[in-house]
């Protein structure tokens, strides 16, 4: 599995970086067929003033791709949320294969 994360207009910390790499490694015990995950970090940037923390997960599995996005006040928040939504659509997807 890939991993790619990128940064819009700012830099992470090294921290959040660790976090997100350790989190997106258990997404092997949903599916053993992914070969890439794009992380997008973005701030929500109104008139100079910063918003919210968005972020937005791109999963390819072999003839199949899985996109969530999710947006709050901080990056870790945002991040769990996207997270746990991909969670459900593997499982989803899954399940109906299996059916």
């Amino acid at each position: 599995m890939n991993v790619n994360i990128q940064t819009v207009h700012f830099n992470a910390d090294s921290k959040f970086l660790d976090y997100v790499n350790r989190k997106l490694q258990k997404l092997n015990n949903f599916s053993d067929r992914i070969i890439q995950v794009n992380v997008f970090l973005k701030l929500d940037n109104v008139v100079h003033t910063i918003k919210d923390k968005i972020v937005e997960i791109r999963v390819h599995i072999p003839r199949q791709n899985f996109f969530v996005k999710s947006s709050s006040k901080s990056f870790e928040e945002s991040f769990d949320g996207a997270f746990d939504s991909l969670v459900t659509q593997i499982k989803r997807n899954k399940e109906r294969k299996a059916a």
